[in-house]
């Protein structure tokens, strides 16, 4: 199996979280009801609750 780049063990998902909410905002921003406001919804809220689970429902 081949190793791993440094950079993306470490920034990998650092930077799919930061992509996830860019799309969502830049979807809030722009959509008009349907589905821009289902997709602003998904992309803002996994950001979101992966920061609840990991931030206070993991502590103990």
């Amino acid at each position: 199996m081949k190793p791993r780049h440094p950079f993306w063990a470490l920034w990998g998902w650092p930077l799919a979280m930061g992509l996830l909410t860019c799309a969502g905002l830049v979807s809030a921003l722009f959509s008009d009801g349907g589905l821009g406001d289902m997709l602003a919804w998904l992309t803002l809220g996994i950001p979101a609750a992966a920061c609840i689970w990991f931030g206070w429902l993991r502590r103990s």
